[in-house]
């Protein structure tokens, strides 16, 4: 669920007993019933023939003949339910029956509900909510949609611990998550309380955060990760669900697939038969078998006696919950990319540090993407038990079990006595989300505290040494450890640059997104990075980011290229019409949508067709979202097809009138039409709700223009760079409108202003160039031109600029 990043108290445990969950009939659909044939049998059964096989018994066995060869087509499986599991394997299912993901969703009951019901009250922001019970039901009396005060049955539970959240279903079938939770920790600890997930802010009934809005529903937001076999079931039509689900929880098939191919070959399997290594199963996770791990070198460094696989199964599996993406298909099938059914968020702004670390809720895959332990071929269940999901050892010993214990060594951490920090403390920094559950960084650094200074970014140093600067953090750490202590991840230069509006931001970009020593990860968002810098050295790795073995970074090439028309594509993208990854064929159908059928062989309008009929699928299983109808109606405006792209971004703004880019598109589409009054009607609309929407002002700016209405114009530009500062082009633009009616004086101190924060912005210093020498001041304009000459020193038109300038100054 998308939250907003909150301060409070550390993570704990429960204070109440898990209890095994009931079924939920009235959503389950298909669910296995409970096995007739209990685990007693199969013990018994099983020593009967070790015991007495040489007697002559054991003769079901032998009469099976050879294992039969079971269908693995993941379209054709059936879920049978964790019962028939656990029914075999009995030791995982004693590990997981107790486990967070054994208790993800559950029904509100007495056994499932850790918050105090017993008419509690909760203050917040002048609302106070009452939480009680009523014929053994649970109920919660708070503002509603409208702001007016209701009560609602709360119908689910939603986790354990730190925290408990609860679910409230409404007529249309939408499940929302109430954001007033329970603190699960003991009363020691802080918890023990109602606390709501936003504290120091005011999120009222007409806020997207508001409990009751589309980024609290659970449907879109939650389900595919508390429960197992969900199908959304939206219809756009009616605008309601019916969402249901094969497990209320998240069981054994979540993780392993649809169970029913295991238990066909389960049933026929024979010791005596030929062997069959799939076993029935869509992936096997044997990516540890075999593996053994040994010390190398002077500090004992391990080294993995097999090279790891490409595709790194478990790390994809894990990825499905742990990674900040969005669904994009329900036929997710364990052993395949997460790109094949979700689309991942790489490294952006406002989601991650300059140097990768984690910043909002990015969870932990694309954090351990990052590190040198993923490279190595280290994978989640090497650390994690994967049915219990919880640690293999405990505290330093689960990082020792492969590092040298030199590592926990005074002569390592320098650090001594009970205050001595863990390996996690340092190489782990921890994080607060949701206002209480605090979470690792996956990502597993060297501590570079002098990033702090040059990037702005967070240290673990000082996260403990709280008096103390991130200068003095890093002398110590370059007089303990020398000063070349780099790490492997030292892209943070280049997303620094690039968000920060360095000159040299291209270059580092493009320097992260070539070398193949990189994680593949800070690959992909260097590339996307460098969308905003179009040159020859951008197309080159455009080019060759479509053929990298990362789906992560054929996706962001293919980014570069929507601009470019669909005819001029074909030759470039269409081979990815076949990609063996979904989330790679439904960008390049978008990308080639409108391409004209006419040259195309009969083959290729296949592959096309196809293609686009998985990216509208897609869209449509998400048609509850606006990004989605914003998204499909830019595919019905590439081919051509504007009724259908007005009726999408229509849509889109009805299902979220706070979505801006759906109105700004729209706006778009009208002024390709000649429409630009209806656009800027749409834009005002839009401006009701979000008022501090920089982007809104700036269309809005944009459509007044080209209506000649330039007072009007510059006045929303001027807002636009207001709200937005960290935006070069918005004062860029605001400036060029300021000159246009007659204020350069004006122009070029916005201009001026801006170049504070982006000082190598090219179309700032070109316009600074030109409205200083139209003033009369080639001193100034030859300064200007000087400075953007550092940054393009092979620019032949801007040398002979500057020496035309020095020589109407006589220099």
């Amino acid at each position: 669920m998308v939250r907003r990043r909150s301060k409070s108290s550390p993570r704990a445990k429960a204070s109440k007993p898990r209890a095994a969950q009931p079924k939920a009939p009235e959503r389950e659909a298909n669910a296995a019933p409970a096995p007739r044939h209990r685990l007693r049998l199969w013990i018994a059964a099983g020593l009967a023939a070790v015991v007495v096989v040489a007697a002559g018994l054991g003769l079901d066995y032998l009469a099976r003949g050879p294992s039969k060869a079971v269908d693995l087509q993941p379209e054709k499986l059936a879920f049978v339910g964790t019962d028939t599991c656990i029914s075999c394997h009995q030791d995982q299912g004693t590990l997981w029956s107790p486990s967070q993901h054994a208790h993800a969703m559950a029904h509100a009951n007495d056994e499932t509900v850790f918050g105090d019901f017993d008419d509690a009250t909760f203050d917040y922001y002048g609302t106070t909510s009452r939480f009680f019970k009523k014929d053994g039901k649970f109920y919660v009396e708070t503002d509603g949609p409208d702001g007016t005060p209701d009560t609602f049955e709360v119908k689910y539970t939603f986790g354990l611990e730190p925290l408990q959240q609860y679910l409230i279903e409404f007529p249309d079938g939408r499940v929302q998550a109430l954001t007033i939770a329970w603190d699960s920790r003991t009363k020691e600890e802080g918890g023990q309380r109602w606390f709501h997930l936003y504290p120091d802010e005011h999120v009222g009934h007409d806020d997207p955060l508001h409990w009751t809005k589309l980024n609290q529903n659970w449907n879109f937001m939650c389900a595919e990760c508390h429960s197992t076999g969900v199908a959304k079931n939206y219809d756009p039509k009616t605008d309601r669900f019916h969402t249901t689900w094969k497990e209320i929880s998240i069981g054994c098939e979540a993780c392993h697939g649809e169970g029913s191919a295991h238990v066909a070959w389960a049933k026929t399997w024979s010791p005596f038969g030929k062997d069959d290594n799939a076993m029935g199963l869509l992936a096997r996770f044997d990516e540890r078998s075999g593996v053994t791990w040994t010390r190398d070198g002077p500090m004992g460094q391990p080294q993995r006696s097999t090279k790891p696989a490409r595709l790194r199964k478990e790390v994809e599996m894990c990825g499905r919950c742990h990674a900040r993406r969005g669904i994009i298909s329900e036929a997710f099938v364990p052993g395949r990319p997460l790109s094949d059914s979700h689309q991942v968020s790489l490294i952006a702004r406002g989601l991650y540090q300059p140097d990768g670390q984690m910043l909002d809720e990015v969870y932990n895959y694309g954090s351990f993407k990052q590190s040198k332990m993923f490279e190595r071929g280290v994978t989640c269940s090497d650390c994690h038990d994967p049915h219990s999901a919880k640690l293999r050892a405990k505290g330093d010993q689960v990082c020792l079990q492969c590092h040298a214990g030199s590592y926990a060594e005074v002569s390592h951490t320098h650090h001594e006595g009970a205050d001595a920090p863990t390996c996690v403390a340092c190489h782990m920094p921890a994080r607060k989300f949701m206002a209480i559950d605090v979470r690792h960084d996956h990502a597993f650094r060297v501590p570079r505290p002098g990033l702090s200074e040059s990037l702005g970014v967070d240290n673990a140093c000082t996260d403990c040494h709280t008096g103390k600067s991130s200068g003095w953090a890093a002398a110590a750490i370059e007089e303990w450890y020398g000063p070349e202590r780099k790490g492997s991840q030292d892209f943070g230069p280049a997303f620094h640059a690039a968000w920060s509006g360095a000159p040299d931001a291209a270059t580092l970009l493009a320097g992260v997104a070539a070398h193949e020593g990189t994680p593949a990860f800070a690959r992909a968002s260097a590339l996307q990075e460098l969308a905003a810098y179009p040159s020859r050295e951008t197309a080159t790795l455009v080019r060759e980011g479509l053929a990298d073995p990362d789906p992560l970074v054929r996706l962001a090439a293919l980014d570069h290229l929507e601009t470019v028309p669909p005819s001029q594509l074909w030759p470039l993208i269409a081979p990815l019409l076949d990609d063996p990854v979904r989330g790679v064929r439904i960008q390049t159908a978008l990308l080639l949508a409108g391409t004209p059928s006419q040259g195309l062989s009969d083959r290729d309008r296949t592959r096309l067709a196809k293609a686009e009929e998985e990216f509208v699928a897609a869209q449509t299983l998400n048609a509850d979202r606006p990004e989605a109808r914003a998204l499909l109606a830019r595919y019905y405006a590439r081919a051509g097809d504007l009724t259908k792209a007005e009726a999408e971004y229509r849509a889109a703004l009805r299902l979220s009138p706070h979505f801006a880019p759906a109105a700004v598109n729209l706006a778009d589409l009208y002024r390709q039409s000649g429409r630009d009054q209806d656009g800027v009607a749409v834009l005002r609309e839009a401006l009701e709700v979000s008022p501090d929407d920089g982007g809104l002002h700036y269309a809005l700016g944009l459509a007044l223009v080209r209506l000649k209405k330039p007072d009007e114009a510059a006045e929303e530009l001027r807002m636009a760079a207001a709200l937005e500062p960290g935006r070069a082009r918005y004062a860029y633009v605001y400036a060029v409108g300021l000159e246009s009616i007659g204020k350069r004086a004006e122009a070029i101190a916005v201009l001026e202003d801006s170049l504070k924060r982006h000082s190598g912005d090219r179309e700032t210093l070109l316009a600074l160039i030109n409205f200083s020498r139209a003033a009369g001041d080639p001193a100034a304009a030859l300064r200007y031109a000087e400075q953007l000459a550092a940054i393009e020193p092979e620019n032949e038109d801007l040398k002979r600029l500057i020496a035309t300038l020095k020589e109407e100054l006589g220099r």
